[in-house]
Parts: structure tokens; C-alpha cells; sequence
């Protein structure tokens, strides 16, 4: 019996479950699957999440069930190529055939003093009914400090706002305007939204230190009563212990078909692999699908296709609270309501046919 072992269970990993099961898997082929949660996390709504908009029942979906599928809950300390084995904290390790590392990323700090320390965050949902509890238990009138308008910087300032009208929000954000990657169209539509809504946006900031109220921003220090770090992610610590060939960004290199170069075996998924597009939970389904089609030609002794299709994204959108949003689909710019519809739409689709 061969044995697949998943790390993580995140968007891609999930994908490869749902592929997979029920009709898909070998008769010689068993699953496991670890996590440190017993249900899927949907991390795209962490921010809402923390700022308290919606419950923690919201982002939570049910794994699947299968004869030949078992789950292990615990902390993965360490990946063993060598003996192909699985560390878990305070568990036997786990040995496995073939490998998917889907383990997800952590904050990345840059080196700024007191940043990690001192900052709330929304990378796991631990952290982030952690950062739910400060941030909904401030009293009135209080400063949030929000580093980093990257997408999810974004979405947790404009929930927030919603959430919490007493507060004071300022968003920190280094360029010299808001979304400096997208249309201009888009980056003036939620910069007028954030005006519309007394939300500050601090441009060409650059925060040097943190400390527990204060961030230093240049020169100048800025009093916060609780700070939320947004500012970048690097991938998990497991897979940074690995010894593997990385990028400038620290995301393992893999081959075309998303294995390491040098090992068939372990595959990786999701934001620690290195690949041309950013990372995001379509590109890591799309990784997924892909994935689940070179495992069931290897497993069947099939050759492998020369190419594999280029993984095609649908695009990008962002809420700004529960009725307006922003995206690019097909290139093409959306605002308003009909992008806030629309990534409800894929929200409730995605639950649909995983839950």
C-alpha cells in the first residue's frame, strides 16, 4: 500500500483531497493528512475574522471523510527526506511514500525591531481570534495601527471600520499610493473610500521599530493602542528548516511538475513554492489539480506530459466592509458592489462544493 501524505490543510491540499475522493484514489494508495486545526481554514477571511464582522464558525469547513483518508492534529516539526518520515510534536513520526508540503507562510518582519513581538496578526486563525479579542475589547476612541495596505492590510482596515466606527485607524503603506501594483483606477477608488470613511493612510511610510505602543515611522513616533502586522509573509519555519534550493524569497524551488528537482517524491503547494505569480489560494488549487494529475500517472507507471498547461488565474478581488469592493477580472477593473457580489459569490461557491 502506498502511502500519500499531506502537511497542511489548506487551499491546495484540500484540492488535493476533493481530486482525489472519492473515485479518484488508488486501490493501493492511503492518505493522511495533517494539520494542527480538524477542519479546512478559510484564510481569505481571517480579516473579517479579527475584526469581528463575522464568527469563527464562518471560516471553518468540514474535511472530507473516506475509508482509506486519516487525519493526525498536531504541530509538523520537521520534514525528513533522508528516512522519508514525518516529525510531529509530542506524536510518532508519520512515514510516507509521497509528499505534499502545503504548511502555508508567517509573518516576515524584515528585521524591524520589536515588530513580531509587539504586532497582532492574521496569518493563522489562532492568531487571529487572538487579534479579534484586542482589537474588540479596545475601549472608545482607541488608535489602530495597521502596517502594511497590501491586500489583506486593506480588507482588515475597511472591516474594522465597520465593525468598530469608534475607533481611529491609520494604515501604513509604503509606496506613494495605496495598491501601487494595480490600475490607478482601482488604487483611487479605495483611497476614496478610505477618506469617505476616516480611515488614514500613511503613504511612503517606513516603520523601523516597534514597540508596544508606538511605531517609529521615519523619525517620527506614532502612538498606537494596538498594532496589526500585515507587512509581508515568508514561508512556514518547517519549510525554511528544509535543505532545499529557495528563491530570493525564501519559497522552495520545484520543477515543472512541482516536485523538487532532485527528489519525485515531495511535492510542495502553496505559498512556499516559487513560482512566477504571487501567492494566493487560486494559484495554489490550480498548483493542486495539476499536482493530483502527475501523482495519478506515476502511481499507473504512465509517462509524464512534456508540458503542463500554465496555471490560468481568474483574477483578483477585495472587499472594502460588506458592501463595497475592488478587483481586477480578466484585467478588466471593478469597483463598487458588483465586486463586493462577486467575492461573496466565489466565497459561497467555494464552501458549497467543499463543505
Amino acid at each position: 500500500m502506498k502511502h500519500l501524505v499531506l502537511l497542511g490543510g489548506g487551499y491546495g491540499n484540500m484540492r488535493v483531497l476533493l481530486r482525489l475522493l472519492p473515485n479518484q484514489l488508488p486501490e493501493d494508495v492511503s492518505i493522511t493528512l495533517i494539520d494542527r486545526n480538524p477542519y479546512h481554514c478559510l484564510k481569505t477571511e481571517y480579516y473579517a475574522l479579527a475584526a469581528g464582522t463575522i464568527s469563527d464558525h464562518h471560516v471553518r469547513v468540514t474535511f472530507p471523510e473516506h475509508e482509506r483518508l486519516s487525519y493526525i492534529y498536531g504541530d509538523v516539526t520537521q520534514v525528513d527526506m533522508d528516512t522519508k518520515q514525518i516529525h510531529i510534536a509530542g506524536q510518532d513520526s508519520v512515514p510516507y511514500d509521497d509528499l505534499v508540503i502545503g504548511l502555508g507562510c508567517e509573518d516576515k518582519f524584515h528585521g524591524v525591531p520589536g515588530a513580531e513581538e509587539n504586532s497582532y496578526s492574521i496569518q493563522t486563525i489562532e492568531k487571529s481570534r487572538k487579534t479579534y479579542h484586542t482589537l474588540n475589547s479596545l475601549p472608545a476612541g482607541s488608535i489602530v495601527g495597521i502596517v502594511g495596505a497590501g491586500l489583506s492590510g486593506i480588507e482588515l482596515a475597511s472591516e474594522l471600520r465597520e465593525s468598530r466606527s469608534d475607533l481611529k485607524i491609520k494604515l501604513f503603506d509604503r509606496g506613494p499610493r495605496i495598491l501601487n501594483a494595480f490600475p490607478e483606477r482601482l488604487s483611487s477608488y479605495v483611497h476614496g473610500w478610505f477618506d469617505e470613511n476616516n480611515v488614514e493612510i500613511v503613504n511612503n511610510s517606513n516603520i523601523t521599530k516597534v514597540d508596544p505602543t508606538i511605531l517609529h515611522n521615519h523619525e517620527e513616533q506614532i502612538h498606537c493602542d494596538a498594532i496589526v502586522w500585515t507587512a509581508g509573509i515568508q514561508p512556514s519555519k518547517v519549510v525554511r528548516d528544509m535543505n532545499v534550493e529557495t528563491d530570493a524569497s525564501g519559497r522552495v524551488v520545484i520543477s515543472k511538475y512541482h516536485n523538487l528537482p532532485n527528489d519525485e517524491h515531495v511535492y510542495i503547494v502553496g505559498d512556499c513554492a516559487s513560482l512566477p505569480q504571487a501567492p494566493s489560494a487560486q494559484l495554489a488549487e490550480g498548483q493542486a489539480e495539476q499536482i493530483v494529475t502527475i501523482l495519478l500517472k506515476r502511481w499507473a507507471n504512465e509517462p509524464l506530459p512534456e508540458t503542463l498547461p500554465k496555471i490560468k488565474l481568474k483574477g483578483i478581488l477585495g472587499s472594502l466592509g460588506k458592501k463595497h469592493g475592488f478587483g481586477l477580472v480578466n484585467e478588466r477593473s471593478i469597483t463598487g458592489r458588483v465586486a463586493r457580489l462577486l467575492k461573496s459569490g466565489v466565497l459561497w461557491m467555494y464552501k458549497y462544493h467543499n463543505g
